[in-house]
């Protein structure tokens, strides 16, 4: 079936921005759980209090962040053949609205964190199909984490993308990795073909 939408994620994939997520997950304490899941759990002062410490982190790495190599002819090239294009990611609307300022940058449909629908959960994933109105089988994700790929399969879309230079990380993944946003043109372009 023919590619219709494609959904994005942001930092990581669409910008490059400089996290160090190992630091945050130490200092925040989350002890292997999803960042946003264990600060959704905590008690008050201690969620405020470490909120904004993922704030702190996030808006210094977004106003450092730049546009990720080739993204913008990318885009060119899926409006060109009227390919729809989503936005999912962790990040807050803030930020997101920041960034897509800065690179002047526009999606079909925008989810950020405010939703609460957050990855890995493939809620937001479900519910970008059916604001753009597309089946599964015609839409793509293309990120750069597990919790990319956890919510596609969990929304039942099976062309996952990951642009990371690790490609070992992700071989059991069933994900298709791909080093440059040019190698992911060229795979997007094969499933173009009628």
């Amino acid at each position: 079936m023919k590619v219709r939408a494609i959904i994005f994620d942001l930092d990581g994939t669409v910008v490059e921005t400089p996290y160090d997520w190992a630091q945050i997950r130490e200092e925040l304490g989350t002890k292997g759980v999803s960042i946003l899941s264990y600060l959704s759990a905590l008690e008050e002062p201690e969620k405020s209090l470490k909120w904004n410490i993922l704030k702190k982190y996030e808006d210094a790495a977004t106003h450092k962040a730049k546009l990720k190599k080739d993204i913008r002819p990318f885009f060119t090239f899926l409006a060109r053949r009227k390919i729809k294009r989503a936005l999912v990611t962790n990040n807050s609307r803030k930020n997101v609205r920041f960034l897509l300022k800065k690179f002047n940058l526009k999606f079909d449909w925008v989810i950020s964190r405010e939703r609460g629908l957050w990855k890995p959960s493939g809620a937001s994933f479900l519910e970008v199909l059916r604001k753009l109105k597309i089946k599964k089988e015609e839409c793509c994700v293309v990120g750069d984490s597990h919790f990319d790929i956890k919510a596609a399969k969990e929304a039942g879309i099976e062309k996952i993308f990951i642009l990371r230079r690790n490609k070992e990380k992700f071989y059991s993944s069933g994900a298709i990795v791909v080093i440059t946003v040019n190698a992911l043109q060229k795979k997007i372009e094969r499933l173009l073909k009628p």
